[in-house]
C-alpha cells in the first residue's frame, strides 16, 4: 500500500533526559553499534534505503534528534554543542558504550561535537553535508543561518519541508514518507528547528578549533554537487581531523536519498573494517 511507511526497523519512542525521542532499531546482533541521526527537514525515514546495508554488519539505532523528525523539541538543545551532549546521553540510555556515529546534515555537527567532548564513545564517525563554516555555506542555507527566530513561524512548516525535498531530491519520495516529513516540520516545528542552524555563527568557529582533538577515524561522505554545502566544507574537516578522508558521491544535498545504495554501501564498508585502515594514517582527500 502506498500509504504504508517503509520498514526501517522497530520504531518506538523513548524518553531521554525528559525528551520524547523517536527511534528505529534493527540490524545484526553482533558488531559495534551504529547510531545514525536524521537529516533536516526529513526524518529517520530518509534512511529507508540505507539501514539494510548497515544492519548486515552491526546493530543500529536511527534517531530523530530533539526538535527534528518526530521527536519532541527542547530549545536549549538546539546547537551542535548541546546536541552533542544529548547524543552521549542517548547512547548511555541505550546501553551503548562505544559506537560508530553517523550524522548527515545537521547531525554532522552534533556528532563531531559529541566526539570532541566524549572521545571514548566513538569507534569512528561518518559525517557530511553539514556546513562547517558559515562562509562555506551556500544557497538557501545561508538565508536560514541568517534568519531571525520566528522568521518562518507564520508559515506552515510542513509545506516548507515538502517543498524543499520535492525540489532537491533526484528521486520521487514515497507519499507516506513525504507525509512523515510534513508532520516532522508541521506548524512552527520548521522554524523551531531552524534555531539549530541559526546557532552556526557562534558555534562553528568554536567547533573548528576543537576538531583537532578528535582521534577517531572520520569518513566525510557527501554529494559532489551539493548546492547548500559544497565539498569545501568537508575539505575543512579533512584539514583539521588527523584520521579522516572525504568521499564524494555523484549527487546533490540529499545524497542519502539520491544515491542510497552507494551511500549505504560506503557506510557498510566503513563499519565493516574500512575505518581501521585510516586509524594509523593521516588525513587524505
Amino acid at each position: 500500500m502506498a500509504n504504508v511507511l517503509p520498514d526501517i526497523g522497530e520504531v518506538s519512542y523513548l524518553e531521554i533526559d525528559g525528551v520524547n525521542v523517536r527511534l528505529a532499531t534493527g540490524g545484526s546482533a553482533d558488531g559495534i553499534p551504529v547510531m545514525i541521526s536524521s537529516p533536516w527537514p526529513e526524518s529517520i525515514y530518509a534512511f529507508r534505503g540505507i539501514v539494510e546495508h548497515i544492519g548486515k554488519f552491526a546493530p543500529y539505532v536511527a534517531i530523530d534528534l530533539p526538535g527534528f523528525g518526530m521527536s519532541q523539541g527542547r530549545s536549549d538543545l538546539m546547537s551542535p554543542t548541546r546536541m552533542g551532549h544529548f547524543i552521549a546521553r542517548a547512547a548511555w540510555k541505550l546501553g551503548i558504550k562505544r559506537m560508530h556515529g553517523i550524522g548527515p546534515d545537521v547531525g554532522a555537527l552534533a556528532m563531531l561535537s559529541s566526539a570532541a567532548d566524549h572521545p571514548a564513545l566513538f569507534e569512528s564517525l561518518v559525517v557530511g553535508s553539514g556546513a562547517t563554516s558559515v562562509e562555506l555555506a551556500a544557497g538557501g542555507l545561508t538565508d536560514l543561518i541568517s534568519s531571525q527566530p520566528g522568521a518562518f513561524a507564520e508559515e506552515e512548516g510542513g509545506d516548507l519541508a515538502v517543498g524543499f525535498v520535492t525540489q532537491s531530491a533526484a528521486n520521487p519520495t514515497p507519499p507516506a514518507v513525504m507525509e512523515d516529513y510534513w508532520l516532522s516540520s508541521s506548524a512552527t516545528r520548521f522554524d523551531q528547528a531552524a534555531n539549530f542552524v541559526r546557532s552556526y555563527p557562534e558555534e562553528l568557529p568554536t567547533l573548528k578549533e576543537r576538531l583537532r582533538v578528535i582521534q577517531s577515524p572520520v569518513l566525510v561522505l557527501a554529494g559532489r554537487d551539493d548546492p547548500l554545502v559544497p565539498p569545501a566544507n568537508g575539505q575543512l574537516l579533512v584539514e583539521h581531523i588527523k584520521h579522516s578522508r572525504q568521499v564524494l558521491l555523484e549527487g546533490g544535498h540529499l545524497i542519502w536519498e539520491d544515491a542510497a545504495s552507494l551511500y549505504g554501501a560506503a557506510i557498510a564498508d566503513w563499519i565493516n573494517g574500512g575505518y581501521s585502515h585510516l586509524a594509523n594514517n593521516y588525513s587524505e582527500s
